[in-house]
């Protein structure tokens, strides 16, 4: 079993009077359980390219998330295994957890393994594996008996 933790830990740096420093060192408070083991927590955000140093604005949450424009987003997933969310996706139908983020993601996966599912084929995801999610339509499906870990950073898109 891995020793990953499904909600992590946050380390800011700053500068104060010319000097670098730890400016906060936490446990992520910004977390959601959308489905039952489904973990989200929402790290990190800009409002704008290039990125500035100021600290965050509050992220607002949700399921599938919205990148600000001009912004990115910084995001910690645990997906526990299907069976543990009660999804099945029926024979020729598209998986239900299927969407779309008008984003660029940069996807790794820290620990387990996942199913990506575009609209037409999959393949098997384990540690290490890294997406390029480019906007397109897609599902994670964890078929193992153990939580999926991943780390995503969604970058505005056109």
């Amino acid at each position: 079993m891995s020793n990953i933790k499904a909600i992590p830990r946050r380390i800011i740096t700053g500068t104060k009077g010319g000097k670098s420093y730890i400016a906060k060192d936490e446990i992520i408070t910004n977390v959601s359980e959308h489905f039952p083991g489904l973990i989200i927590s929402d790290v990190w955000q800009t409002s704008k390219m290039p990125a500035s140093f100021e600290q965050e604005k509050p992220i607002e949450n949700s399921a599938i998330p919205s990148v600000i424009k001009n912004g990115t987003y910084f995001r910690y997933v645990q997906i526990p295994p299907d069976e543990k969310l009660g999804i099945e996706a029926p024979a020729g139908q598209p998986h239900p957890l299927m969407h779309q983020t008008k984003s660029l993601d940069y996807i790794i996966i820290l620990s387990g393994e996942i199913f990506l599912i575009t609209d037409t084929d999959e393949t098997l995801l384990q540690a290490g594996d890294i997406v390029i999610q480019t906007g397109t339509n897609h599902a994670w499906s964890n078929r193992s008996d153990e939580n999926c870990i991943q780390l995503a950073v969604l970058i505005d898109a056109e």
